[in-house]
């Protein structure tokens, strides 16, 4: 019963800091040159550093659903069907999800050690003696940087997800490439593109607001900078896991 009352609280804390966060952003935007350093190098990490191991995973995963879906397919004289498999899997499930576990291994451990390690060398309290809000300065670019990379990290795990599918369809099948490209765009809706930008969006504020506020959360101990880190995973793995669940959910019921 401790633990869930502590939990509730957490969450609470972690919702208010979130709206804190929001309502920095405009300060940010107005004096961006101030910290676009901070923001410039977060994408550099979470985007850009992560763009060979997204490639990896997304030809292996467009690859794989087309080893494994087509011959099913083609048994039950569906074929066709695998376009729509590719862009379930690929663009509205799996490419979200995925390209956040990416990010969660890299960038919520990262920032949660940074940021825990400012705490301990008083560095926040140094930012706030000189009249500089350290959310302004260290938390909304962060915030802002994880949240672009990580939607155009989507978009870049779709593109290449959808490519190594080409690949394994063009290696067996001979397929041309207008061919497959029109009927993937056929099959392509607004909602699927939609729900995949949204899901990136919402696991990105997820993963920052998460990893920032388990870095400040400690105390005076170097002890807890380890800690921290991985409560940031791991609180960011539930998170985004339970996020995806609802948003499915709601695909389902609302758009389908």
């Amino acid at each position: 019963m401790v633990n869930l009352s502590a939990g509730i609280q957490r969450l609470f804390y972690k919702l208010g800091f979130f709206a804190r966060t929001l309502k920095s952003v405009g300060s940010f935007i107005n004096r961006w040159k101030v910290s676009a350093r901070i923001l410039v190098m977060q994408i550099l990490f979470t985007f850009v550093q992560a763009m060979g191991i997204s490639s990896l995973l997304a030809l292996g995963i467009g690859a794989a659903v087309n080893v494994i879906g087509l011959p099913f397919l083609e048994g039950i004289s569906q074929q066709h069907l695998i376009y729509s498999l590719l862009i379930v899997i690929i663009t509205r499930e799996l490419g979200p999800l995925l390209t956040a576990f990416i990010v969660i291994a890299r960038s919520a451990t990262a920032i949660a050690t940074e940021i825990a390690g400012m705490v301990i060398n008083n560095e926040i309290e140094a930012y706030i003696s000189i009249g500089v809000d350290p959310i302004e300065h260290l938390v909304v670019p962060r915030f802002l940087g994880v949240t672009i990379s990580l939607a155009l990290l989507n978009i870049y795990f779709s593109v290449f997800g959808l490519a190594g599918s080409y690949i394994i369809a063009r290696m067996f099948n001979g397929l041309p490439a207008d061919y497959y490209y029109s009927n993937l765009l056929q099959n392509l809706s607004i909602q699927d593109v939609f729900m995949s930008v949204v899901k990136s969006i919402a696991f990105g504020m997820i993963i920052s607001i998460g990893a920032v506020t388990e870095g400040l959360a400690v105390e005076r101990a170097r002890t807890e900078v380890p800690i921290a880190g991985l409560r940031a995973v791991s609180h960011a793995f539930a998170g985004c896991i339970i996020v995806d669940i609802i948003l499915s959910a709601m695909y389902y019921i609302v758009l389908v």
